[in-house]
């Protein structure tokens, strides 16, 4: 069901509150969370609610009598990397990246009422990695590499959380910059580093038992260098809603790696992807997934917006076929949104350039394919169009049911009903959005 109201941008989904009016709205609200969030069946998400991670702290909206409206803000002042809510019990999860204390979890039992600091992420005792650094203007990427530094291991980001099956009640994900995939089985209050991944022979081999056995083909990404190093990070964690031990991460700057043993063992999944700036476009590794993600009604059919471009595959990530169109301006982004059902159709929000990261031409656009990226189809009603330097960012875009929302870095959050084609804006003032998840 699609739903188009006449209400302008930013008056926040204004119902009339007496008379008639008061009629037309509940019934406004009940076509719209229909619309929204349908009754659901395998694949769906039902909420009333969005959560945003920000540069200032978490932020919950809420659909009330009145329409969408924002919750005091928690977190006051932190800097809130991501955000997202457990659907197996309803436990919201907040990654702070403190300045002074650093990067830890907030957890709250209450939707939000009140939150608590969950048990530190650690790397264990005797974990390290091969530094990596920032490449310079006279980089030469076939110069000999010379002898591997080391470095022991700490947690300089939890950039994504992911929640288990509803079979593992207890399992959650986290993906961390330098490139470690850490994993509960107690809901958050321990956490062990999965070692099979962090000690595969892409980035050097087992660094517990001695120095390096393989070359370190891992990447650092950009998303590091606010703290001082040039490290990979695992952005994406996908959970096979069929089987809970098949998983897919997205490492940048890596590719995407695939476990169907429960993270025992790891494959490279690049074939098809083509990073422009290596010597070897289709080397195995070096590739930068900005985010991966997965159509859970069809989980062959995974999507993933790249540095060079966006990719599809149809297989199970076993080949990845570029889908970009720069002549509709799909090509460089961050995020990626897939449907929960057809496995073809995904929303992206362009951006021009890796050196120009903002709105192409000055308008703000959302560009949704239903054919597998065969062909895009670009909305901009609703959305600024004079002016507009939003850049959204890799974990900044969600869809639910008929509903696509996403936040940029200078603070506004859209909401579409209709799957992308016309959009409401639910503020302008909010601080910069790292993160957007329906709840």
């Amino acid at each position: 069901m699609r739903i188009r109201t006449g209400a302008r941008p930013c008056d926040g989904f204004g119902i009339p509150a007496s008379g008639f009016g008061l009629v037309a709205g509940v019934v406004w609200r009940w076509l719209f969370r229909c619309a929204c969030f349908p009754y659901p069946s395998e694949g769906d998400t039902m909420s009333n609610t969005i959560l945003l991670g920000t540069r200032k702290g978490t932020v919950i909206i809420e659909q009330t009598a009145s329409g969408w409206r924002p919750k005091p803000i928690a977190h006051e002042g932190m800097p809130v990397c991501y955000a997202a809510r457990d659907p197996r019990d309803g436990t919201l999860w907040a990654s702070l990246d403190h300045g002074h204390w650093g990067p830890k979890l907030s957890r709250s039992r209450d939707g939000g009422a009140s939150w608590e600091d969950a048990p530190a992420i650690k790397y264990p005792a005797g974990a390290r990695y091969i530094v990596k650094y920032l490449p310079t203007p006279d980089f030469d990427p076939e110069a000999p590499v010379g002898a591997p530094e080391y470095q022991d291991a700490t947690v300089y980001k939890i950039w994504n959380l992911a929640f288990g099956a509803a079979q593992q009640p207890g399992r959650l994900y986290a993906g961390t910059i330098p490139g470690g995939l850490f994993v509960s089985d107690d809901g958050g209050d321990s956490w062990e580093l999965n070692r099979p991944l962090w000690n595969h022979p892409s980035r050097g081999g087992d660094l517990f038992a001695g120095d390096a056995s393989s070359e370190n083909t891992w990447g650092g990404t950009p998303a590091s260098i606010d703290y001082g190093v040039f490290e990979p990070g695992i952005h994406s964690i996908v959970v096979d809603p069929r089987d809970p031990d098949h998983l897919y991460v997205g490492v940048s700057s890596a590719g995407v790696l695939e476990s169907t043993d429960g993270g025992q063992s790891w494959h490279g999944r690049n074939r098809g992807m083509l990073m422009d700036y290596l010597p070897n476009p289709a080397a195995e590794w070096g590739h930068d997934p900005h985010f991966v993600t997965v159509c859970p009604g069809q989980p062959d059919h995974l999507w993933q917006q790249n540095h060079c471009g966006v990719f599809y595959s149809e297989n199970g990530a076993q080949n990845w076929n570029k889908v970009s169109r720069p002549d509709a301006g799909v090509h460089f982004g961050f995020p990626i949104a897939a449907d929960a059902k057809a496995g073809g159709t995904a929303w992206v929000v362009p951006a021009r350039a890796d050196s120009e990261r903002m709105a192409i031409g000055g308008g703000l656009f959302v560009a949704r394919t239903q054919d597998a990226g065969r062909s895009w189809q670009t909305f901009r009603d609703g959305l600024p169009q004079e002016h507009a330097y939003d850049i959204v960012l890799r974990h900044s875009l969600d869809a639910a049911g008929d509903c696509v929302c996403f936040g940029s870095t200078t603070g506004n959050v859209y909401l579409s009903q209709d799957r992308g084609e016309t959009w409401q804006c639910l503020g302008s003032n909010f601080p910069p959005v790292y993160s957007v998840r329906f709840g």
